[in-house]
């Protein structure tokens, strides 16, 4: 009885207000916390969809305000307080003016990695100038690497020619990000010069062909978080592409024991925007630096049901390892397309980007930086500084092109074997994409 008396209550507080100026937020055209009917605005209809879920015993994710796993009175204070006083204020280290000046421009490393699947240097240097982070190395991995050739992946490792610079003063130009990749460039680089990579060009199409390679339809497959098909990755969540690079797609747990900084929010690398990226953990206060430290966790969370037309069974896999199998029935589970997964906003401690701003070990001021995490999406896909598709040099060791066919195992990308798709178009393949 208490509970339903506190909730008349609440509605009550805002109807007497009838002349009062609400806070209408408005929430961009996204899931957004508090905004249960999704129509773009925090108001009064959404505490009373909040009073049915308490009423009902019922759970919304949008309704949980406050992260306990269940919504109650307690997130109806939080919703009333929103329409009547708007959203809390940002944090104190949210400000412009960044600089990373002087963090990590000073670094010079050549060793000898003896893994069986690399036995080669692994080269790289960082330094600067007045206004620019700059990068040089050859790709190699500093850490023990899991074994390339595999069965899924038929490429070796192979040195690359890595010329990439960055802004030392970041600045913050999209409010919801600019999808980076691929084709489209590389998004961020590793201390160690090798990149990151989250996507893949694999795809398939609504009936369930699918290939890992030359990837033709629209749905596209995650590398990591399901066990539906097989990239042969690493114990790093790496792998290598048909040009030898290897690329993490996710934590690059041996990188970070090689770093050993002797504390848990570790820097291992820097976005091409120019901001750090740290792996896994980060403080309960984004501000305090004497807070807790926890592991952060993503916005990103796997959809309650999967999209209309999503292919239901894998029917035939065409290309890449194990290409041509024909026939097989087998199921697609969720998670293993980046379209079973939708952002909402607040649902985890990361933006639409896994980035936040907030203080950091070398940044007790605050800084945007950008969170490998251990759930989708593993790391961003997206940058939300102003950056260069090449970072002002050539990002791999075929200068950002798909190698001929005769320079890759049968099935892998290339030019000339007249299929146009997944990394492949016209700048870097005309032969394949007139």
């Amino acid at each position: 009885m208490l509970r339903y008396l506190s909730i008349v209550y609440l509605i009550g507080i805002c109807m007497s207000h009838s002349n009062h100026d609400y806070y209408f937020f408005n929430t961009n055209d996204r899931d957004t916390i508090g905004d249960i009917n999704s129509d773009n605005d925090i108001n009064v209809q959404d505490i009373i969809l909040m009073v049915n879920l308490v009423i009902g015993n019922e759970y919304d994710v949008l309704g949980d305000l406050n992260s306990d796993n269940i919504v109650n009175v307690l997130d109806i204070v939080q919703i009333v307080n929103i329409i009547l006083y708007g959203p809390p204020p940002s944090a104190d280290c949210s400000e412009q003016g960044y600089t990373t000046q002087g963090i990590l421009t000073n670094i010079s490393e050549q060793i000898y990695n003896n893994d069986e699947s690399v036995n080669a240097f692994s080269i790289y240097s960082w330094t600067s100038d007045e206004s620019t982070r700059i990068l040089s190395g050859n790709g190699i991995p500093n850490h023990e690497v899991g074994t390339f050739p595999n069965p899924n992946c038929p490429s070796g490792i192979s040195e690359q020619n890595i010329n990439h610079t960055f802004s030392l003063f970041p600045e913050l130009v999209s409010e919801q990000g600019q999808a980076v990749g691929g084709p489209g460039g590389v998004i961020a680089y590793a201390l160690n010069s090798v990149k990151f990579d989250p996507g893949t060009a694999g795809r398939c199409n609504e009936n369930g062909v699918c290939s890992l390679a030359q990837g033709q339809g629209n749905w596209n497959i995650e590398a990591l978080g399901h066990e539906t098909f097989d990239f042969g990755d690493d114990m790093n969540h790496a792998h290598v592409q048909p040009t030898g690079q290897y690329h993490y797609h996710g934590m690059p747990d041996l990188l970070i024991d090689f770093l050993d900084q002797g504390q848990q929010i570790t820097l291992v690398g820097w976005a091409s925007d120019g901001f750090p990226i740290y792996t896994r953990y980060g403080y309960a206060d984004p501000c305090d630096i004497n807070s807790e430290i926890i592991a952060l966790q993503p916005s990103w969370k796997m959809k309650d049901q999967p999209d209309t037309g999503r292919p239901e069974f894998l029917t035939q896999l065409s290309g890449g390892p194990g290409g041509g199998q024909t026939n097989l029935n087998t199921p697609i589970e969720m998670g293993a397309f980046t379209q079973d997964f939708e952002y909402i906003e607040g649902y985890g401690d990361l933006d639409e980007c896994n980035g936040r701003v907030g203080a950091t070990p070398e940044f007790p001021d605050g800084i945007y930086h950008y969170v490998i995490t251990d759930d989708f999406p593993f790391f961003s896909r997206c940058l939300k500084g102003e950056f260069s598709t090449n970072g002002g040099g050539n990002g791999g060791g075929n200068g950002g092109q798909i190698p001929s066919c005769d320079q890759v195992p049968n099935g892998m990308p290339c030019c000339g074997d007249n299929v146009c798709g997944g990394p492949e178009n016209q700048s870097n393949c005309p032969e394949d994409c007139p």
